[in-house]
């Protein structure tokens, strides 16, 4: 059969009455409204898991830092309880020195000559290892690294200036091992 034009004209009426837009048609599905609901869910549960994700990563890079952290500072204090065993022996080596009278005789001036090279090679080995000795005669009072055993007047310095140390303090790498303790200045009027 052939179509007429008549036919062809009925045709392209009745197509755009059967031919509805399939976007209107989705909108107004009554499923569209519980889709686009649970789609929102959705993206608001990959957000919060994205979140997490991102934050226990962070965490894992901060643990891993403290860690790095943690074993480098083992490694540097390590020697910590060590070199509280020998500042006892450096004390007395230096007590032993100071205390031997000006006018000893010559055996006396070895001893004292061959104390002091131990000395010297002891504050060379401590150095070597991070060790620092703290001698702040004639510096201000620091209570962060000096411990004041008294207070006295002397004219020759200005208040909370050390005048004398009774003990010479040290550090490790920084970290205070033990505080020099030091007899410190003061007014006349405190």
């Amino acid at each position: 059969m052939r179509n007429t034009s008549s036919d062809q004209a009925s045709e392209k009426k009745e197509k755009p009455k059967s031919k509805s837009d399939p976007s209107r048609e989705l909108l107004t599905h009554p499923e569209y409204e519980e889709l686009m609901q649970k789609l929102n869910e959705a993206d608001q549960k990959i957000a919060q898991h994205w979140e997490r994700i991102l934050r226990m990563q962070a965490d894992s890079e901060n643990v891993a830092r403290r860690n790095e952290r943690d074993v480098a500072n083992a490694h540097k204090f390590a020697l910590e309880k060590f070199v509280d065993q020998l500042l006892p022996i450096v004390d007395s080596l230096e007590l032993s020195v100071a205390n031997v009278p000006p006018q000893s005789a010559e055996a006396a001036k070895v001893t004292i000559e061959g104390v002091n090279l131990t000395l010297k090679l002891f504050y060379g080995a401590m150095e070597k290892f991070g060790i620092k000795q703290i001698n702040p005669l004639a510096a201000p009072f620091d209570p962060e690294y000096q411990q004041a055993i008294s207070m006295q007047v002397d004219e020759n310095a200005k208040p909370g200036t050390v005048i004398s140390v009774l003990q010479k303090g040290y550090t490790l790498n920084d970290r205070l091992i033990r505080p020099a303790l030091v007899v410190v200045s003061k007014g006349e009027d405190e």
